[in-house]
């Protein structure tokens, strides 16, 4: 692993961003200490997409009072 100042990190971001991009890591120092890790960041793997119509959850079951004829008094405050 490859130590760098933060100055070589400042000015030459792009370059060393390139590397750390095809693995590299690079230890940034200020002075003689070390300071950061310059590391890449794992790929995240795309999930994919629901085709549609299918199913993602538990099936919803309508009770059987959600079929009941409505009562006069339901009727009349719908206005039918």
């Amino acid at each position: 692993m490859t130590t760098i100042t933060t100055h070589e990190a400042k000015t030459h971001l792009s370059r060393y961003l390139a590397k750390v991009e095809k693995g590299e890591q690079f230890i940034i120092a200020r002075g003689k200490s070390a300071v950061a890790l310059l590391t890449p960041v794992p790929k995240a793997t795309p999930q994919p997409r629901p085709k549609v119509g299918d199913i993602l959850g538990p099936p919803f079951e309508f009770p059987e009072s959600a079929f009941a004829p409505l009562t006069e008094q339901e009727l009349e405050e719908w206005g039918l």
